[in-house]
């Protein structure tokens, strides 16, 4: 792979508001030591193309990308510290205006087709290649990189372009909202700075500012290894989520549960089984969830920031796998249910107050503990319906970042219509194990 271009983006004009620092909310202090988001879209190129094309594309990103940030002005900005040696403490906080922007790459894969990204059964490593910023990464490293980056990787035959955002500064869904105003100013009559309003703005709550107990984060910013795991994409049909959801519903007596959750039992199950562990064992399933309508009072999806709740269920693995699909389902949907205001501001107030314990910015494996299935992302997550003058993206993909054993990202189905893309993450004896069981595959299309 080789670079053909690279440049920095900042707002097309000054931004007034982005004269004030803004400060990071405990959950987002928590993500400090987490991967950014890497999320990005493979597009045909219709042949022959001409050579003028990605050169075009790349320069029209960079002009709408200037107009975007001009809403989103904390992403072209980056990470700062203030310390304050008398009191042996520390603040961090987003500097709108420090650095050059935020990154946009235009990079060449001379020998890669369409054909060799979507015919693999497993997503093949290279695809981690096609989004910047690297694999030694944590959020918190943003102090000399950038908040968001985006990359256009060049193949044969089609283009993938990769954005890497910082999961400290947004959640799945600001970093919705940004791409999906940068594909509506993309694709408007006129981003030549006479158009410079976007359809939905963003909303800005100001945090506290939060002091750390430490001088300064570096030290204890360990990036965790993981043994190498496989990533394969299996997709769901309307039919097979409706399957599912009657099916739990019947078990549980019950009208309750929906087509996702009956999907996140079932993929908890299989998963569990396929690790094969003891019995007597403890297993979690954990569902990230967009907190914003459920806090008190609820707020737009608009609101920019990480607005995150964790639906926690635990239980032997014994008791997962001797009941059936509905017991663990009615589980997983109380859990949800329990995920109100109080339980979320718990959740806050938790990381408010344990910010100075040794292990606070630990990894995902820490937290769920080693036999979870984490499932993030989100089905209603329209990745599908963002064009950038290339027509309908082929495949959706992700890059390295946050990958565990047992993670899970949802997407929406290349095809719509309630069916969901969920990209897996195992060791390859797990993944083995959970290919060859026939119950999981039998609602697999």
């Amino acid at each position: 792979m080789k670079v053909i271009s690279e440049c920095f983006v900042k707002p097309k004009h000054e931004v007034e508001a982005s004269k004030d620092c803004i400060y990071l909310n405990p959950t987002e202090i928590a993500m400090l030591g987490a991967h950014p988001i890497q999320k990005g879209m493979l597009f045909a190129l219709h042949q022959p193309t001409p050579s003028t094309v990605v050169p075009n594309l790349f320069h029209k990103l960079q002009n709408s990308l200037s107009i975007v940030l001009l809403h989103f002005y904390p992403l072209a900005g980056r990470f700062a510290t203030q310390t304050l040696d008398d009191e042996h403490a520390c603040i961090v906080f987003i500097d709108c205006n420090k650095g050059p922007g935020a990154k946009l790459t235009h990079v060449v894969a001379p020998n890669v087709t369409i054909s060799d990204i979507v015919s693999p059964t497993h997503v093949p490593i290279i695809v981690r290649k096609f989004f910047d910023l690297g694999e030694e990464f944590v959020n918190y490293d943003c102090h000399t990189r950038p908040l968001l980056s985006i990359q256009v990787t060049e193949l044969v035959d089609g283009v993938f372009i990769g954005f890497t955002m910082n999961h400290s500064v947004v959640d799945g869904t600001p970093f919705m909202h940004l791409v999906s105003m940068l594909s509506e100013v993309f694709c408007s009559k006129s981003t030549s700075g006479s158009l410079l309003e976007i359809s939905k703005v963003p909303i800005y709550e100001r945090a506290p500012l939060i002091k750390l107990p430490y001088l300064g984060l570096e030290r204890i910013m360990v990036l965790r290894e993981t043994a190498p795991l496989k990533d394969r994409v299996f997709h769901f049909t309307s039919k097979s989520l409706a399957l599912l959801k009657a099916k739990a519903n019947q078990e549980c007596f019950s009208h309750e549960v929906s087509s996702f959750q009956s999907l996140a039992s079932f993929i908890w199950r299989s998963i569990t089984r396929a690790r094969n562990l003891s019995a007597d064992q403890e297993t979690a399933c954990c569902l990230v969830m967009n907190a914003r309508a459920r806090i008190d009072p609820p707020v737009s999806d608009h609101y920019f920031g990480n607005y995150l709740a964790h639906a926690q269920t635990i239980c032997r693995v014994g008791d997962l796998q001797s009941h059936d699909l509905g017991w663990a389902a009615k589980r997983v949907n109380d859990s949800i249910k329990a995920q109100d205001d109080k339980a979320i501001r718990s959740l806050w107030n938790w990381a408010a107050d344990n910010i100075a314990t040794p292990g606070f910015f630990s990894s995902e494996i820490d937290f769920h503990g080693p036999n979870a299935v984490v499932i993030g992302g989100s089905a209603r997550f329209d990745m599908y319906g963002l064009e950038f003058g290339l027509g309908k993206a082929v495949v959706v993909r992700t890059g390295f970042a946050n990958k565990i054993d047992g993670k899970v990202t949802a997407s929406q189905g290349c095809e719509g219509g309630g069916s969901v893309d969920l990209e897996i993450s195992l060791i390859d004896e797990h993944m083995a194990a959970l290919e060859a069981d026939h119950e999981f595959m039998s609602f697999v299309s």
